[in-house]
C-alpha cells in the first residue's frame, strides 16, 4: 500500500502562520484522529470539513490536549496537488507548535516526506509533466519578475506541449517508416521520402529553436555572471555598493583592501545580475593578495559580462589588463567628477560612484550588451534548463543521423533506429520516458514539503 506522507510546507522559523501537509490514502483518517478527544479514540474520529471547504479545527495530542487551533482543508484525490487525498492544516507559526503537529501526524501513521516527494507524486499521478514539476522549483527560486513569468508559463505546460507536438510528429514519421519495414516489397518512393524528410527537417528546426533558449534559461535561473574587474583603488567596491544600493563591500583609499571575491545579485530589467567584486589586479608580494588576484582571474574565465573599471582621476595609461574574448565587455571610466585632462579623447562610459553620474547610461549599455529587449526575451517562456538541453541535443543529433540516412537511401531499419533514439530523447524532456535515477536527481533539489 502506498505510504501516506507529511511535512511542514512553510519556511522554517517563526512566522505568523505555518502549514503542514499530509498526502496519501490515510490522510483523512490521520487528520480525523488528530482532531479527536482521547475518549473518542475507539470511534471513527472527529468530523472533517467537506472537501474544499475550510473548517476551524483543533489538533490534539494523544491525551486530548489541544496542540493548536487553525484552519483545516481537505482536497480529495484526484482533484488535488498530488492527485491523492491531501489534508492541509494552517496554524500558528511557532517553531515548537508546528513541530508538535507534525509529530502528531507521524504518530498517527504518516511518514516524513522526502525532498520534493509531494511534487514527485503529482508527476507520477499525471497531475504535472516533468517540465511543469521542474517549473515549481523555478517558481520558488525566481529572483526577478522575468524569471517568475518564465516559471509560471512553464508551469502551465508550454515547453511540455511543444515537446509533445515534436514527439507526436516524429512518432508518426517513425510509424510510417516502419510500415515499409513490415512490407519490404514496397519501396519508399520519392514523394513519400521527400515528405518524411520535410517532417524531420521541420521538427529538427523546432528542436534547434528550443536549444537556442538554453542560455536564456541559464541566465533566468542563475543570473548573468558579472565580474567587476580592474586595478586596485579604481572604485570596484564602490560600484558594487552603488548597484546594490547599500554598503556591502569595504571601501578604502588603501590599495589591496579587497582580498576575496564578493558576490551579490541585483535585478536589471527583469534579469538577475550576479555581481562579483574582485581583488584589484597588480604585482604584489603579499601572499594573501596574490591568492585574491588568482581568484579574480578564475572568475574572469567564467564571466558572462565583464565591467572593467578604470580611474579617470589618474593620468591616462594603456590598460594592461586582459579580458576574456568570449565575455561581453563594458569599459567604465570612474571618478568622472575628477577627470584628468589626458582622458578627454578616450573611449569609455564615464561614471561617478560618488555622484551617481552616468549610472542610467550604464544600465542602458548593459541592457544593450545583454539584448534585454522584447525581441530577444519575449519568448522566454520556453527557456530550457540543463537537463532539457541534454535531452534536446541527443534528440537533435539522432534526428540529423536519421535525415542523413534517409537522404542517402540507406536501409529503412537504420533510419528507424535513429528516429527511435530521437523519440526517446525528446520524450525525456517532459518525462514521457524516465528512469528512477533521473527522477531522484530532479526531485532531490526540492525543499521538504514540496
Amino acid at each position: 500500500m502506498l505510504k501516506t506522507i507529511t511535512a511542514i510546507a512553510s519556511p522554517a522559523g517563526t512566522g505568523a502562520v505555518s502549514l503542514i501537509r499530509i498526502s496519501g490514502p490515510e490522510a483523512k483518517r490521520i487528520a480525523s484522529e488528530a482532531l479527536s478527544l482521547a475518549k473518542e479514540k475507539s470511534q471513527t474520529g472527529a468530523k472533517l470539513p467537506a472537501s474544499r471547504f475550510v473548517g476551524l479545527r483543533k489538533i490534539r495530542d494523544a491525551h486530548g490536549r489541544v496542540i493548536d487551533e487553525g484552519v483545516l482543508v481537505i482536497f480529495e484525490g484526484p482533484r488535488s496537488y498530488t492527485g491523492e487525498d491531501v489534508v492541509e492544516f494552517t496554524g500558528h507559526g511557532g517553531v515548537v507548535v508546528t513541530q508538535k503537529i507534525l509529530e502528531r501526524f507521524i504518530e498517527l501513521g504518516a511518514q516524513p516526506a522526502e525532498a520534493g516527494e509531494f511534487t514527485q507524486r503529482a508527476f507520477m499521478n499525471g497531475r504535472l509533466d516533468l517540465t511543469q514539476a521542474e517549473a515549481v522549483m523555478d517558481l520558488i527560486s525566481a529572483q526577478t519578475s522575468l524569471a517568475l513569468r518564465s516559471a509560471n508559463e512553464q508551469l502551465e505546460g508550454r515547453l511540455g506541449r511543444i515537446c509533445e507536438e515534436i514527439r507526436a510528429a516524429l512518432l508518426g514519421a517513425t510509424a510510417h517508416l516502419e510500415a515499409y519495414i513490415d512490407f519490404p516489397e514496397e519501396d519508399i518512393n520519392a514523394a513519400v521520402g521527400a515528405a518524411l524528410c520535410q517532417t524531420l527537417e521541420t521538427q529538427e528546426a523546432r528542436i534547434r529553436e528550443l536549444l537556442a533558449s538554453a542560455d536564456q534559461g541559464r541566465i533566468l535561473r542563475e543570473g548573468v555572471r558579472t565580474v567587476i574587474y580592474g586595478k586596485p583603488n579604481v572604485g570596484k567596491s564602490s560600484l558594487l555598493n552603488c548597484l546594490l544600493g547599500y554598503q556591502r563591500a569595504i571601501v578604502s583609499a588603501r590599495e589591496g583592501t579587497t582580498r576575496d571575491t564578493i558576490e551579490e545579485v541585483v535585478n536589471l530589467r527583469g534579469i538577475p545580475l550576479r555581481l562579483i567584486d574582485t581583488a584589484g589586479v597588480r604585482e604584489s608580494d603579499d601572499e594573501i593578495e596574490q591568492e585574491g588576484i588568482a581568484m579574480t582571474h578564475g572568475q574572469l574565465s567564467r564571466a558572462d559580462l565583464v565591467l572593467e573599471v578604470r580611474d579617470l582621476s589618474e593620468p591616462y595609461a594603456e590598460s594592461i589588463l586582459e579580458v576574456p574574448p568570449d565575455a561581453k565587455h563594458l569599459l567604465l571610466l570612474n571618478k568622472a567628477d575628477r577627470a584628468h585632462e589626458s582622458w578627454a579623447s578616450q573611449e569609455g562610459l564615464k561614471i561617478s560612484c560618488e555622484t551617481g553620474e552616468g549610472f542610467p547610461a550604464m544600465e542602458d549599455a548593459i541592457a544593450q550588451l545583454l539584448l534585454l529587449d522584447e525581441a530577444h526575451w519575449g519568448d522566454h517562456s520556453v527557456a530550457v534548463n540543463a537537463r532539457h538541453q541534454s535531452c534536446l541535443v541527443k534528440s537533435s543529433k539522432a534526428l540529423e543521423a536519421a535525415l542523413a540516412s534517409l537522404r542517402a537511401g540507406e536501409e529503412p531499419e537504420l533510419t528507424a533506429l535513429d528516429l527511435r533514439e530521437s523519440l526517446t530523447a525528446i520524450g525525456g524532456v517532459a518525462g514521457v520516458v524516465d528512469t528512477e535515477e533521473i527522477l531522484g536527481e530532479i526531485f532531490s533539489r526540492f525543499c521538504i514539503g514540496k
